[in-house]
C-alpha cells in the first residue's frame, strides 16, 4: 500500500544493500519510520517489542531473523538457537511458529553451504505468500461488502466496524480485515469504517485510522465501549476483524475486546466475520479457551499511553495514580458460536472444523 506517493511493504530486503527493512510502527501515526534489522537480537527485539505488530508480519519478522543469522553462521546449532530465541518472542500469535518451523525443516534439509541463499529466497516467498493470501482474502470479502450494499438505499456506505489494526502494516501488504474494505473502496463501494481505538496501546487509533486516513477512506474513530451502542442503534453492518490464531474448530483468539464485540454483535444479529490467512489456523489446537496461551504483557500498556503533545512532540504519559497495577491480558477468545464467517484466501468458511476442511481438505488426516 501507499505512504504518500510510495509503495512499500511493511518489511522488506532493499536490493542494494541486502539489509532487511522495516516499518517502526512505535511511532505512527506522528511519525513515519523505517529501521534495518542486521542481527538475530534486532529481530528479537522487534517482534517482542512490537515494532512489528499483527500475527502474519510476526512470521515474516521471524523467517527474515533466521535468514540473517544463517547469513553469519548456517551451523544446526544456530539454526536451533534462532528458532529459540525468536519462539519466546510472542507466544500467542501462531504465524510466528508456523514460519520459524518452514524455516527449520527446510533449511534441516540443506546443505550448510547453501543456507544462507535458501533462507533469504524463502523468507522473501513467506513475504508473497502473505501478500497474495490476503489480496485474495480481500476479493472474499469483497463479496461480503457487495451483497451488503446491494440491500441499502442508493449512495448510502456499508458501515464496518473493526478492532485491533488488521491492516497492511500488521502483515505484509493488504491487510486481513482491511483488504476487504481496500477491494471495495477500489470497486467504487461506498464503504465507512468504525475504528475502536483498541485500548491497550491503541492500534486501532495509531494505526487502522492512520491507514484509512492516507487512503482517503470515509472512517471515525471511536472508543471501544462504543460498539455496542452503534449496533443497537442500526449504525454497523458488519463486523469484520482479525486473529492471532484461530483453531482447528473454528475458536478466534484476536486482541483483548474482540470477543465483547461478537457478544453486541451476536445480540445485535450484526454479522460477524474473521479474515485469516490459512497460516494462522493452529490445526494442533481444538479449544481455544482452554489451550490457546494468552500473552500477559507489561502493565504500563495500561497505565500509559502514548501520544503527540500540543507542541508537536511525542511522548509516554501516566493515566493512573502512582501505586496502582496493571493487568495486561494482551488477548481474548471469542468462540465459533459466535462468528458468522472466516474469511480465509480460499473462501470464506464456517466456523468449525468440518467448515475448515471443506476449503483445507489436506488437513484431513
Amino acid at each position: 500500500m501507499k505512504v504518500g506517493d510510495r509503495h512499500y511493504r511493511s518489511i522488506w530486503r532493499e536490493d542494494e544493500t541486502g539489509k532487511v527493512m522495516i516499518i517502526d510502527q512505535r511511532w505512527l501515526p506522528h511519525e513515519f519510520r523505517i529501521v534495518s534489522l542486521d542481527t538475530l537480537e534486532d529481530f528479537e527485539t522487534a517482534i517482542r517489542d512490537m515494532w512489528v505488530r499483527g500475527a502474519p508480519l510476526i512470521g515474516a519478522t521471524a523467517a527474515y531473523g533466521i535468514a540473517v543469522k544463517m547469513a553469519r553462521d548456517p551451523s544446526d546449532a544456530a539454526l536451533d538457537n534462532a528458532w529459540d530465541v525468536l519462539h519466546e518472542t510472542r507466544p500467542t500469535a501462531i504465524n510466528l511458529r508456523w514460519a520459524l518451523d518452514d524455516m527449520r525443516s527446510l533449511l534441516r534439509n540443506t546443505p550448510v553451504e547453501r543456507r544462507a541463499d535458501e533462507a533469504m529466497r524463502r523468507a522473501a516467498e513467506i513475504c508473497d505468500m502473505d501478500v497474495e493470501a490476503n489480496r485474495q482474502i480481500g476479493l472474499h470479502g469483497l463479496e461480503i461488502l457487495r451483497a451488503i450494499a446491494r440491500k441499502k438505499a442508493p449512495g448510502e456506505p456499508v458501515n464496518v466496524l473493526t478492532h485491533c489494526n488488521a491492516g497492511w502494516v500488521a502483515t505484509v501488504d493488504w491487510g486481513t480485515a482491511t483488504s476487504p474494505i481496500y477491494h471495495a473502496v477500489e470497486d467504487g463501494l461506498g464503504v465507512h469504517v468504525w475504528v475502536d481505538e483498541t485500548r491497550p496501546r491503541n492500534q486501532g487509533a495509531q494505526l487502522t485510522s492512520w491507514e484509512l486516513n492516507s487512503h482517503g477512506i470515509d472512517h471515525h474513530l471511536v472508543v471501544d465501549n462504543a460498539g455496542g451502542h452503534l449496533m443497537q442503534h442500526g449504525d454497523v453492518d458488519v463486523v469484520i476483524v482479525g486473529t492471532d490464531r484461530t483453531t482447528a474448530s473454528g475458536d478466534v483468539c484476536n486482541k483483548i475486546g474482540t470477543y465483547l464485540k461478537a457478544l453486541a454483535a451476536h445480540d445485535n444479529d450484526i454479522p460477524f466475520y474473521v479474515a485469516l490467512p490459512s497460516s494462522t489456523i493452529d490445526w494442533t489446537v481444538h479449544d481455544g479457551l482452554a489451550e490457546i496461551p494468552i500473552e500477559q504483557r507489561d502493565e504500563t500498556e495500561v497505565t500509559r499511553v502514548f501520544g503527540k503533545l500540543d507542541d508537536g512532540s511525542t511522548a509516554s504519559v501516566q493515566i493512573s495514580p502512582d501505586g496502582t497495577p496493571g493487568a495486561n491480558p494482551a488477548f481474548d477468545v471469542t468462540p465459533a458460536r459466535l462468528i458468522t464467517g472466516l474469511i480465509t484466501e480460499r473462501g470464506i468458511a464456517e466456523p468449525s472444523r468440518e467448515g475448515l476442511l471443506a476449503l483445507f481438505p489436506e488437513r484431513r488426516d
